[in-house]
């Protein structure tokens, strides 16, 4: 009797800690990135004293949607002017609150402007001097200056590179170096450069700095696509859609897609696919063709599982509704579901022909396009990081792991929302219109939608008026 009791007792005194680490190890996502981060702020007399103010606020604001503790991000804060002076030691703060208090109470330190020195500081006392070399994922320095420096940055910054810092520079006012914070930051510098006009609208490029801070913990790969690299995960090659399924011909000459059958079954761990969880923002992509059967079921064309199969994020086609519904995780409920009905455009999904459909997510609402056409734009709730313990699936009965059968050419997320107005629907023939007979299937995209636009004038072609074309970018 007392060995069963003492069993008892050991079950119960065990369960609580195990669970709990548990759950903390598996949730990812950006505020759960295991990050060293050093603020380098400018703090000489062209800054002065209240537009001081309003960067450490701006600091404060980005630095609260991280998970400050010593298992995740490690801030530190260096001022400098003539000389640096280490505000706040890497990891001395161990609470988002504690952390928060420190950068208010930091105090101005007037003087000139060495940010080569603050940089080079950085690198050789301050990254030098984590405790957590071998578990930290980022080392990322962000650079805040109004950009007159009196020394040179070329060095310290290359030095910073090769020891596989990622630098963000952010140029306040009218009196910085374009060229300066280029050399300062990573290269391409449009992903790693931020202006603001002045410290009192540093706050409208606050947004952007924590997406592409997150990008940087949450998104390390890269995906080729037009003249540059997008970071995101390209869904076909990581959940193996390409080995697994049959290739067929594809929305144009010049495109593979693949066929899903009803024993192909494309499943992979989470933690492969979206190591770190998935960014506060991104643009889920498809292009796929439904004909049949699978026309008509409800099923998720892409879905994100925890261990206990509850869904953390998902795309849902309903050929029976023609509707399309996003799932993605809650702070409130269990999750929260959204649905695109917006007449016959969704329908169109439907209608057995390729279509390109786009899901761009932000961290308050999320907007569905079908070649390229806005169908609807939806509030969310506040969303939580997901659990990457368990399997990200494609084309999958909802509830179960029997596969619908599906053509799909392409299956991407992408990490940067504005990748949403750059990825056309230039592989769709419906979008094109051109009659293809008359275009050598090898001009690309682009030369297509120039050829058909053609110049204006009376020989213009009756028909349709296309709106965009694949080499333009369109803010909505």
């Amino acid at each position: 009797g007392a060995m069963l009791l003492w069993s008892l007792w050991s079950a119960i005194l065990l369960l609580p800690p195990l669970e709990a680490a548990e759950e903390d190890n598996e949730r990812a996502g950006c505020s759960t990135a295991v990050n060293d981060l050093v603020y380098i702020v400018d703090g000489s007399w062209s800054v002065g004293f209240s537009d001081f103010d309003t960067a450490k606020q701006w600091l404060i604001n980005i630095t609260s949607q991280f998970d400050i503790s010593s298992h995740y991000t490690q801030v530190a804060v260096i001022q400098y002017s003539d000389t640096p002076r280490l505000e706040i030691p890497l990891g001395k703060h161990q609470s988002g609150v504690k952390l928060i208090q420190a950068i208010q109470s930091i105090t101005y330190l007037g003087g000139n402007t060495q940010t080569g020195r603050a940089i080079k500081f950085a690198v050789d006392h301050v990254f030098a001097s984590s405790h957590r070399a071998s578990q930290v994922k980022n080392r990322i320095a962000v650079v805040v200056t109004d950009g007159r420096s009196q020394d040179d940055v070329v060095d310290a910054s290359m030095e910073a590179r090769v020891q596989g810092i990622t630098v963000f520079a952010v140029g306040v006012g009218s009196e910085i170096t374009t060229s300066e914070l280029v050399s300062i930051a990573n290269r391409p510098s449009s992903a790693y450069v931020l202006y603001a006009e002045d410290y009192t609208t540093i706050e409208h490029i606050q947004g952007s700095m924590e997406q592409k801070l997150c990008e940087e913990s949450v998104c390390p790969t890269r995906i080729p696509v037009a003249s540059r690299d997008e970071r995101g995960f390209e869904l076909m090659l990581g959940m193996n859609v390409q080995k697994k399924a049959k290739k067929i011909p594809g929305s144009l000459i010049s495109e593979a897609a693949y066929t899903l059958t009803a024993s192909t079954d494309i499943t992979e761990n989470t933690r492969d696919i979206f190591p770190e969880g998935l960014p506060p923002s991104y643009v889920f992509v498809a292009t796929l063709r439904l004909k049949g059967s699978s026309s008509k079921l409800t099923f998720d064309l892409w879905r994100v599982l925890s261990k206990d199969k509850e869904i953390q994020a998902a795309v849902t086609l309903s050929g029976k509704d023609k509707t399309v519904i996003f799932t993605t995780t809650s702070m409130t409920e269990k999750e929260q579901r959204v649905t695109f009905k917006a007449g016959f455009q969704v329908g169109m999904l439907y209608d057995g022909k390729w279509h390109q459909f786009k899901v761009l997510v932000r961290p308050r609402q999320v907007i569905s396009f079908l070649d390229d056409q806005l169908i609807q734009e939806i509030m969310l709730e506040p969303v939580e990081p997901i659990y990457i313990n368990g399997e990200t699936q494609v084309a999958k009965r909802r509830g179960t792991d029997i596969t619908v059968p599906v053509e799909i050419q392409k299956l991407r997320l992408y990490c940067d929302p504005h990748q949403s107005e750059r990825e056309t629907a230039c592989e769709i023939h419906s979008v094109v219109r051109a009659p293809l007979s008359a275009v050598s299937t090898t001009q690309s995209c682009s030369q297509l939608i120039k050829y058909q636009l053609g110049p204006q004038g009376q020989r213009g072609l009756p028909g349709p008026m296309v709106t965009h074309s694949c080499t333009h970018h369109f803010i909505l």
